[in-house]
């Protein structure tokens, strides 16, 4: 492979005897790896039906790798939503930061969605994810694999990470921040990374990457937990940066991550000055206020079966103990006259509540005059499907209906911040019918509804179906009448069609059909 000769340098100076070993992974085939979905379907139940050679991965839990020619991107459980396909390493910032059900999460560079679909499997459809990236077209990838996913608790902006931070200051319990970086760990499976490659590059990733890390830790609340990472093996982006934001924000310490086969510990060396001039960068910070930077973790892709990653694990002092969010919150802290700053500002937040209810309820009160039938609309069709739990949080923008949990508030509250989508969309009014949408069908389970349609994975109208066809489905029908009707595949939902005598029409998300 043709690395450039700066990087090899610089890896020579880091490795030092192991350099050859890493070299020679370049060499070697690289392993492939998918992530189950357990909101749809337990690790156990996915190996029993999958058609793949699968062998698990030692530190993911819901992991394994597969063969390349198993390519399962091809296979209709793809588009069931019932794996998520991620280079093994890459998954691992995700399951090393600790994500309770219920609570506020924030991956600020979410982008194309493998750790945001993780983080919101943690969640388990309770609490608030907040998936962002900067990018207006990797956004709507993002929105599509956690709808693909069948999340429902997610708020998916298109945002820089300052804008959020003005707009959630101490909001998070966790923070996800996997950032932007010069990519040298994955130089074996993109060699167009490798191509890009600088020094200028990996100095400019790293500029940023304070700046993104600090606008994180003013997010997270006392006692939350930040989990930062790249795919990249320089010191300025890595170690650095821990080193940085420890020296800047003293409020943060390193945790301990779990270690696993072939993890390796982080180097505190490489944030000395002498490391600095050999690898051509400058010491961060000085060695007392730097942490116990072993606590961080590096993957190479000579020592697992992966590429290359960093993970540090940081926790904000202070504590919050939670009861529920709302009415209810409580934050303790050990300040005296921070409890009752906090206090004061929460007597504010409930007279800000308190009006922002009123006004809502006056909002609502005119807009449920305007779209009744629209409102009635949706709910038939939420009871004919058995959903009443959306009845309760259901708002209509428009024409199109939405569930949004209590906890991420209506789209009138978003701070003026850009988003893409706030809570489930759940369909559209046209006219005297409700349509559907392709985000609401994923979230479905095919045995809470009588309106099914479910085709075994080899039946060639499943693929048919994912390129838009309309379908013929006499066999399958036994006296049903016309309707919509939830097409699954082998018990979970891949999408709509709409029943006309034994005809079914296709209405599988046009972006989403295969070719």
């Amino acid at each position: 492979m043709d690395l450039p000769q700066d990087f090899l340098t610089r890896m020579e100076a880091l490795l030092g005897e192991e350099f050859p070993a890493f070299l020679n992974s370049y060499g070697e085939t690289r392993r492939y790896g998918l992530r189950v979905n357990t909101l749809k379907i337990s690790v156990e139940e996915f190996q029993r039906i999958a058609p793949f050679h699968l062998t698990p991965i030692p530190w993911i839990e819901n992991g394994f790798f597969y063969e390349k020619e198993d390519a399962p991107s091809r296979h209709p459980f793809y588009y069931a939503g019932l794996y998520y396909l991620q280079e093994p390493s890459a998954m691992t910032p995700a399951q090393v930061l600790p994500v309770c059900p219920g609570e506020r999460v924030l991956d600020l560079c979410a982008a194309p969605g493998g750790k945001a679909t993780a983080l919101a499997v943690k969640l388990a459809g309770e609490g608030m994810l907040v998936a962002n990236d900067i990018s207006a077209s990797r956004a709507k990838a993002l929105l599509k694999n956690l709808e693909l996913f069948g999340v429902k608790n997610a708020f998916v902006t298109n945002e820089i990470p300052a804008k959020l931070a003005a707009q959630y200051p101490e909001f998070f319990d966790k923070i996800l921040v996997d950032a932007p970086c010069s990519g040298e760990g994955m130089f074996r499976k993109d060699i167009a990374n490798a191509h890009a490659w600088s020094l200028a590059k990996v100095r400019d990733c790293a500029k940023t990457q304070k700046e993104i890390a600090l606008q994180a830790v003013s997010m997270l609340r006392p006692g939350g937990m930040l989990l930062y990472s790249t795919c990249t093996f320089s010191p300025e982006e890595d170690e650095q940066v821990i080193a940085y934001i420890l020296a800047h924000c003293p409020e943060m310490e390193l945790l301990p991550i779990p270690m696993a086969e072939g993890f390796e510990k982080g180097r505190p060396e490489l944030a000395d000055e002498e490391w600095g001039n050999v690898l051509g960068g400058n010491t961060v910070c000085k060695r007392e206020s730097r942490g116990d930077l072993t606590r961080c973790v590096r993957l190479f892709p000579h020592k697992i079966p992966g590429e290359g990653h960093f993970m540090a694990l940081l926790k904000k002092s202070g504590s919050a103990v939670r009861g529920n969010y709302g009415e209810d919150e409580k934050i303790l802290f050990s300040d005296k006259a921070a409890v009752q700053e906090k206090k004061d500002g929460k007597n504010r937040e409930k007279k800000k509540e308190k009006t922002d209810r009123k006004v809502k309820k006056e909002k609502s009160t005119l807009r449920q005059g305007r779209d009744m039938a629209g409102a009635e609309f949706a709910a038939a069709f939420l009871k004919e499907q058995n959903q009443m739990e959306y009845l309760k949080n259901l708002e209509l923008r428009g024409d199109r209906a939405y569930y949004v949990p209590d906890l991420m508030g209506a789209s009138e509250n978003t701070g003026g911040l850009h988003f893409l989508r706030n809570g489930l969309y759940l369909g559209e009014v046209k006219k005297d019918r409700f349509e559907p949408s392709q985000a609401f069908a994923m979230t479905l389970h095919p045995k809470e509804s009588e309106t099914v349609l479910n085709f075994d994975c080899a039946d060639e109208r499943v693929t048919r179906y994912l390129r838009g066809e309309t379908l013929d489905v006499e066999d399958m029908l036994t006296g049903a009448a016309d309707g919509w009707r939830l097409v699954c595949v082998n018990g979970f939902p891949l999408g709509w069609g709409r029943l006309t005598g034994s005809t079914l029409k296709n209405k599988y998300h046009p972006g989403w059909r295969i070719q």
